[in-house]
C-alpha cells in the first residue's frame, strides 16, 4: 500500500501543478488565480517535500512562460506562496472550519503584506518613506480583495474535494498517512 500512497501523492501534485501553472497563463482578473489556495492546500495535504516544492515550481515553471521580473520582488511573491504552505502544515493538525477560515485570512493577509512592502521597497512606483508605503498598500486594496477571494474559492474547491474523497473512501485509508507526513 506504500506504493499506492506514493503514486496517490505524486499524482495529486501532478494535477496542482498543472492547475497553478495554467491558471495563471489563462485570462484572469487580477490576481484571482489559485496559486495560494494551492500552497495552502499543499500545505495540509501534502509531504513536506512536496508541499513546499510545489508553489515554487508552479510559480517558476509559469514565470518562465509569463515572464520574470524584479527578482526582490519576484522573491517576495515565493516567500509569500511558501508562508501559505507553512500556514498549511499548521492548519493540518487540527482542522477544522475555523482553522482553515484563519489559515485563508492569515496566509492572505502575509501575502498581501510582504509583496506590497516589497514593490514598495524595491520598486519605483512609490516614494521611499512612510507615505509612499501606505500609499503601495492603498493602492494594492483591489488586488488584495481578487487574492482574498481567490484564495477563499479555490481553498473551499480543493479542501472540501478531498475531504469529500477522503470521507466517502474513493481512496485507501491508508493514503490519509500523506496529510499525517
Amino acid at each position: 500500500m506504500k506504493k499506492n500512497q506514493g503514486n496517490f501523492t505524486a499524482i495529486i501534485a501532478i494535477i496542482l501543478l498543472t492547475i497553478g501553472v495554467f491558471s495563471r497563463l489563462v485570462a484572469h482578473p487580477a490576481n484571482f488565480v489559485p496559486v495560494g489556495a494551492l500552497a495552502f492546500f499543499a500545505g495540509i495535504y501534502l509531504p513536506r517535500k512536496y508541499a513546499y516544492s510545489l508553489p515554487l515550481a508552479m510559480m517558476f515553471v509559469s514565470d518562465l512562460i509569463i515572464g520574470f521580473y524584479s527578482p526582490m520582488i519576484m522573491a517576495s511573491v515565493y516567500i509569500g506562496f511558501l508562508l501559505m504552505t507553512a500556514i498549511g502544515q499548521i492548519v493540518r493538525n487540527n482542522k477544522k472550519f475555523s482553522t482553515i477560515l484563519a489559515g485563508v485570512l492569515s496566509g492572505s493577509l502575509l501575502f498581501f503584506l510582504i509583496t506590497n512592502a516589497a514593490v514598495w521597497a524595491f520598486g519605483t512606483m512609490y516614494t521611499h518613506n512612510l507615505s509612499g508605503l501606505a500609499q503601495s498598500y492603498l493602492m494594492a486594496i483591489p488586488f488584495f480583495r481578487n487574492s482574498l477571494m481567490a484564495d477563499g474559492f479555490y481553498s473551499a474547491i480543493f479542501i472540501g474535494a478531498m475531504e469529500a474523497v477522503i470521507r466517502f473512501k474513493k481512496i485507501p485509508v491508508e493514503v490519509d498517512v500523506i496529510r499525517n507526513s
